[in-house]
């Protein structure tokens, strides 16, 4: 994994470049219950292994919104603008969850630039996150996030 580095001047000029992906490392249940339990979620599909199993699924999965959440660290893996003094999330514009993301699978993100426009101050981007389950056929999590970075 490589970091892109750069400054704000040059990221005005990145639309359109991938920035590559992260390392693997795999989907704890450890992990998956500590959001349960930050979040109240506790659904059977989450947190109870062996009931999880008679699911289609086969096993317990991450939650969507854990899934959703691994973009902030991705992209601060991906990415580093050295004059920025803040990195705000502004939103999403879209996202969806094509397949699961299993429980002892392996996963990695990937982004790339899609858009950069100017805000009060400095800089939005709109990146295009995806997060994906090793040897899986469709990703875990595509999503459209806009940070605002302060100069």
């Amino acid at each position: 994994m490589t970091t892109a580095m750069m400054d704000m001047a040059s990221l005005r000029e990145a639309a359109g470049t991938h920035l590559g992906y992260t390392e693997w490392q795999e989907m704890t249940q450890e992990r998956v219950n500590q959001f349960a339990d930050a979040t109240d979620d506790h659904q059977f599909i989450h947190v109870d292994v062996e009931r999880a199993k008679e699911t289609p699924f086969g096993g317990t999965v991450a939650h969507g919104y854990l899934t959703l959440s691994l973009a902030a660290p991705v992209m601060g893996q991906l990415m580093h603008v050295s004059d920025a003094k803040i990195g705000i999330n502004y939103g999403l514009d879209k996202v969806r969850f094509p397949a699961p993301l299993p429980v002892g699978k392996r996963w990695r993100g990937g982004a790339e630039i899609l858009e950069v426009s100017e805000v009060p101050g400095g800089l939005q981007v709109k990146s295009k996150v995806t997060i994906e389950a090793e040897d899986a056929e469709k990703p875990a999590c595509v999503a459209e996030c806009l940070v605002r970075l302060i100069g």
